[in-house]
């Protein structure tokens, strides 16, 4: 398999349950579940976990090693290596290119940013504040020089209203890590 970044968000994602250290498979299962972290964005079955897990050591951004357990089959303890620390960190600060994608991995990197540290989570949301008025703008525009009657204005409409509630949850955002510092 190629070295190639991964395409799917959760793949780098998961980098970053590793980096406070290596896990076994079912542990980061485990953590996956829980309601006040990653369980309230996204769910993922064992069975799909395991197999991206193997995909992101394919492609070396983990490693493993085995650990005995008496009369156990020995398990297998994953680490993050230093492309996988390298691919995440390019990850968690940079803002998604599409609204479609702020429900799932804009607040999955919000989530790592928030644990990176309260620069990084102030740089991810400034970064994606900016994308996000761009594409306000963009659509402000392209909605104005329709005709007023069209459906596609409409439509322009709706996605202006929608970006504007996304900036406005991402400016409480901001103004909540900076009273927490979070």
């Amino acid at each position: 398999m190629s070295a190639s970044k991964p395409t799917f968000t959760i793949d780098l994602a998961l980098l970053g349950l590793f980096r406070q250290g290596p896990l076994h498979p079912y542990e980061l299962f485990q953590q996956l579940q829980q309601p006040d972290g990653l369980g309230s964005v996204w769910r993922l079955k064992q069975s799909h976990l395991y197999a991206l897990l193997d995909r992101l050591e394919a492609r070396r951004y983990l490693t493993h090693r085995l650990e005995l357990q008496g009369h156990r089959p020995p398990r297998k303890v994953l680490s993050l290596t230093p492309a996988g620390e390298a691919a995440f960190a390019e990850w968690v600060v940079t803002p998604v290119s599409h609204g479609r994608d702020i429900r799932l991995e804009f607040l999955t990197k919000l989530y790592f940013a928030r644990r990176e540290g309260p620069v990084v989570a102030a740089q991810l949301l400034e970064r994606q504040i900016g994308c996000c008025q761009r594409w306000l703008d963009k659509h402000t525009q392209r909605g104005e020089a329709l005709p007023e009657q069209s459906f596609e204005r409409l439509v322009q409409q709706y996605r202006v209203g929608q970006i504007r509630a996304t900036l406005a949850w991402l400016e409480e955002c901001q103004e909540t890590l900076a009273v927490f510092g979070v």
